[in-house]
């Protein structure tokens, strides 16, 4: 008896358009460009999209070669991530197909159609391998969008610095603000000091 063996491709969803809030405007690229996914994207609405995109790339031959074995294991709307398990034989139609995709599937008729991009970024052989590489690159991301907030942070902290003209020396400034400030006891030392040596 021959096992069949399957592939794993790591998803990650993304948005290149910005969305209509302003406030979003202000966030960092990385933000952006990951945020999440529509609550109503289901792993099953998902697999018909992969499906339909497959049929339109390869015609009745890729639809039949694929079919059977398309999974989607995992779906995470929030961190727009979903793990894919095709066969190991098949896993380059499918990847092909999820690199022409250009738009998440309405999900119902009053839904519109959200223009997204979408990024294989691991395939695997093993899901926990999958797992593994999707937790990895949350923490990079938040670390990413950490770093940029602090960036950005820093570049406030330059204009308000530029209020006070370009000559404006940082490392004059954290030594003034490193000194110790001047406690009423050190006062009363200075003025005794002063006292006996006028005498």
């Amino acid at each position: 008896m021959v096992r069949v063996k399957h592939r794993y491709l790591l998803l990650n969803i993304l948005y290149p358009e910005p969305e209509q809030y302003p406030w979003k405007a202000s966030l960092p690229d990385t933000i952006q460009f990951h945020h999440p996914s529509p609550d109503d994207l289901t792993p099953q609405l998902l697999a018909r999209a992969i499906k339909d995109q497959i049929s339109i790339l390869y015609g009745d031959y890729g639809a039949g070669l694929t079919n059977n074995g398309l999974n989607i294991k995992y779906l995470s709307p929030a961190t727009s991530t979903a793990i894919i398990r095709c066969s190991r034989d098949n896993y380059r139609l499918v990847w092909a197909a999820l690199t022409y995709m250009t738009q998440l599937p309405k999900s119902s008729r009053f839904a519109q159609a959200r223009s997204c991009v979408m990024q294989v970024v691991r395939v695997s052989g093993t899901i926990k391998k999958s797992e593994e590489e999707a937790i990895r690159r949350a923490k990079n991301a938040i670390l990413k969008a950490k770093k940029d907030a602090a960036g950005s942070a820093t570049e406030g902290l330059n204009a308000i610095l530029d209020q006070f003209g370009p000559d404006v020396d940082l490392e004059v400034l954290r030594q003034k603000r490193s000194k110790p400030i001047a406690t009423l006891e050190d006062e009363d030392d200075d003025d005794l000091e002063m006292m006996s040596g006028s005498d």
